[in-house]
């Protein structure tokens, strides 16, 4: 084969995996719970750490973003920082001054074309809680078409209650009857503090209404999950926090991210990041 011939050869097989990346598009998702930024934590208070987490999301610079337990004046200086960013949700309030569960996307590679937020209690549509849970608990979503591709999906991001038991259950049932009565019309993505392990009742409801834990699907035997490190990096204790896929998307890459510096972290979870492709 001559130099021109090697070079066409080339050339097309860039242009076929260009063209496949843009009819299935790879999107990288992180879920993290990045503790209210008022906490009496100490040396640990988000003065102190909030440089080592914007720079955490600013150079793994995920496609999409699940927050949880972030605060306005948090929210304000994230999006600060990450101006190629937009964001989505509204705080527990039902306003725009308390706690988010945000969803934050990269605006040059995905449109939001429906968005909205629902209470996990039994009137979902107003600011309310319920089934023991003392604060009002929030799931944000969105449905977004995916620029290059043309390709839809829905993302759902969610913080349950870390007390009650009875609204962690109600409110995975929840979750799963509002994206099915949604028909699954397009592949659906969840993140999520979800305050319960992976052998718990509400976790498992998630994974019988047909969403695989991405992390698992990568590694199923890794033993060593624990996501809330409590500002000192243990991680043998339950994987609270998640990403969640349903049909028509592909897990590449699953990690938990304990990166440190110093021995500081940036929060008291640890981010966990899934790196899918939307299938045909």
């Amino acid at each position: 084969m001559n130099f021109t011939a090697k070079l066409l050869a080339i050339m097309l097989l860039s242009f076929s995996m260009a063209s496949a990346q843009d009819t299935n598009p790879e999107i990288d998702v992180m879920s993290f719970n990045i503790r209210y930024g008022t906490a009496k934590d100490g040396d640990n208070h988000w003065k102190f750490r909030k440089d080592q987490l914007l720079e955490l999301l600013k150079s793994s610079a995920p496609d999409i973003i699940g927050l949880q337990e972030v605060l306005k004046f948090q929210l304000d200086e994230i999006m600060t920082t990450l101006p190629a960013y937009a964001m989505i949700g509204v705080s527990r309030e039902g306003n725009f001054e308390d706690e988010f569960s945000a969803i934050l996307y990269k605006k040059s590679d995905f449109v939001a074309r429906k968005t909205n937020t629902y209470w996990l209690s039994d009137t979902p549509e107003i600011p309310s809680k319920g089934w023991g849970n003392d604060i009002m608990r929030i799931v944000s979503w969105a449905e977004f078409k995916h620029i290059k591709s043309d390709k839809s999906f829905y993302h759902y991001n969610a913080h349950f209650d870390h007390i009650s038991q009875l609204s962690r259950e109600k409110g995975a049932e929840q979750l799963a009857n509002i994206i099915k009565d949604r028909d699954l019309q397009y592949p659906v993505i969840i993140t999520g503090d979800f305050n319960a392990g992976e052998d718990n009742q509400a976790i498992i409801n998630l994974k019988d209404s047909g969403f695989d834990d991405a992390y698992r699907v990568l590694n199923p035997n890794e033993s060593t999950v624990g996501t809330f490190n409590g500002f000192n990096g243990e991680n043998d204790g339950d994987k609270i926090d998640y990403v969640f896929v349903g049909n028509g998307i592909q897990v590449l890459e699953a990690t938990i991210d304990q990166s440190n510096i110093d021995g500081k972290y940036p929060s008291d979870h640890f981010p966990v990041t899934t790196k899918v492709k939307l299938l045909d």
